[in-house]
């Protein structure tokens, strides 16, 4: 039975979200040869530029969407967090994600959800519908959660995830083919599943354009070797957009949008090497590891992306700066970022963010005190292995931007005007009727 052979209540709107990780606005914006059915729903509904969250990561970004609440509420600030109480860090996972998903609340309401890749969602849920985890699930066979979805996905050569690694190499083809590889079963995927799931909403991730812009952008920023590669990889992304939208009926309304921006590369920022080389952290090994290596004499240390945290006694289990210190060493952290400037003169950090404005919640135990949004062309690792200097070049010419994401739909009743990531969960959930939960948010819906 096709999808619109189905007789379905009218009074049940529902809702296709697409996302596309790490696309900026200005791509679609200045090349509407190269996205013809983003510009015509641009044009007959939806499109405009939004904001990203503190920190613009999309570990951090995809459970603040999908819940429409900042990371002090989620509990996820990156792709490494720390434990309470210890310097122990771990890799968030869909267990940690401490508030309900959109597509929680639609099924408590009776209504059905098929969610596809969404990055920090393994293991998948049997909660809901369909659910096939994405980003840091293990394999196709753990994100499945079944095997007769196993089974399905893999006649498709379905994949979790883009093969990063082949991106490291000189000569890009193979991960140029890779991508459009990924992408194509990802599509095949939705399509499938599309058809045979009566879903009310429909929740579907293409990760592939974050790996390529991280390889690629600066191809396409500068026109280099791969630009004609990258524009490509983006048309057929546009077509298979197309193709899901030609596919949907009068009742039910597109959404797509992207959880941050993108913008060029040019140095990686080894933070925590800074910070030793200023005087603000220090080991206890002669080869750390670890966040655990470092000695009691720290006053600070990193977490990526630009995440700082005060060695605050009480707080951590070696902490040095007592509770009355703690704002006069905040400051003069800020102090010393507000000089830290790159090898061509431009300052590295373009805005820092103290951890009160950005994180509010029952999660903040584990905030961090700042969080630098950097200037484009910077990439701020936090590695704790010794470098060989502050700013060093890695294989990457893209890095996420906390502007310029983006967010069209087929409803020409959405207003993106000073809107950002937090939003699209209550849009969702109002463009479906569903009120319950909205309440609770820190983003507003956007329908007029």
């Amino acid at each position: 039975m096709g999808l619109f052979d189905r007789l379905r209540s009218e009074s049940d709107p529902r809702v296709v979200f697409l996302g596309i990780d790490g696309v900026p606005y200005d791509l679609v914006d200045q090349h509407p040869d190269v996205f013809p059915n983003l510009t015509a729903i641009a044009d007959d509904g939806t499109g405009g530029r939004i904001s990203s969250i503190v920190p613009p990561e999309s570990s951090a970004c995809w459970p603040s969407l999908t819940t429409g609440m900042n990371p002090g509420r989620t509990g996820v600030y990156g792709f490494q967090d720390r434990e309470s109480d210890t310097y122990d860090t771990y890799v968030p996972m869909g267990e940690h994600v401490a508030a309900d998903r959109v597509w929680d609340i639609v099924t408590k309401r009776g209504r059905d959800a098929s969610v596809f890749n969404v990055p920090v969602t393994f293991p998948p849920s049997s909660r809901i519908q369909r659910h096939v985890s994405g980003f840091l699930s293990p394999s196709v066979a753990d994100a499945a959660g079944s095997a007769d979805v196993q089974r399905t996905l893999e006649e498709f050569d379905y994949r979790v995830d883009v093969n990063a690694q082949l991106g490291h190499k000189d000569e890009k083809e193979d991960f140029v083919e890779n991508a459009r590889q990924t992408l194509d079963a990802r599509y095949t995927a939705f399509d499938h599943y599309l058809d045979r799931d009566d879903w009310d909403l429909f929740f579907g991730v293409f990760m592939a354009t974050d790996r390529v812009n991280h390889f690629l952008f600066g191809d396409y920023v500068d026109d280099g070797e791969y630009a004609d590669e990258f524009l490509e990889f983006y048309r057929t992304l546009d077509e298979y957009i197309g193709a899901v939208r030609d596919r949907l009926d009068e009742e039910t309304t597109l959404v797509v949008a992207s959880d941050h921006g993108f913008t060029n590369l040019e140095y990686e920022v080894n933070l925590n090497h800074w910070l030793a080389e200023n005087g603000w952290l220090s080991y206890a090994t002669d080869d750390p590891e670890e966040l655990a290596d470092i000695s009691a004499d720290t006053r600070a240390y990193s977490l990526i992306p630009g995440r700082f945290f005060i060695n605050l006694k009480e707080r951590e289990p070696n902490g040095t700066v007592s509770e009355s210190d703690y704002e006069t060493v905040r400051e003069e952290l800020v102090a010393d970022l507000e000089e830290l400037t790159g090898p061509d003169g431009r300052q590295v950090c373009r805005r820092i963010v103290r951890g009160e404005d950005a994180f509010d919640g029952d999660q903040t135990e584990i905030a961090p005190d700042l969080v630098v949004i950097p200037a484009d062309g910077f990439d701020l690792k936090s590695g704790f292995s010794e470098k060989d200097a502050v700013f060093t070049s890695g294989p990457r010419n893209g890095m996420h931007k906390f502007e310029n994401a983006c967010l069209f739909s087929t409803s020409d009743r959405i207003d993106v005007s000073d809107a950002d990531l937090l939003d699209i969960a209550p849009t969702i959930l109002d463009l479906m009727e569903i009120g319950a939960g909205t309440t609770a948010m820190d983003g507003r819906s956007l329908v007029l």
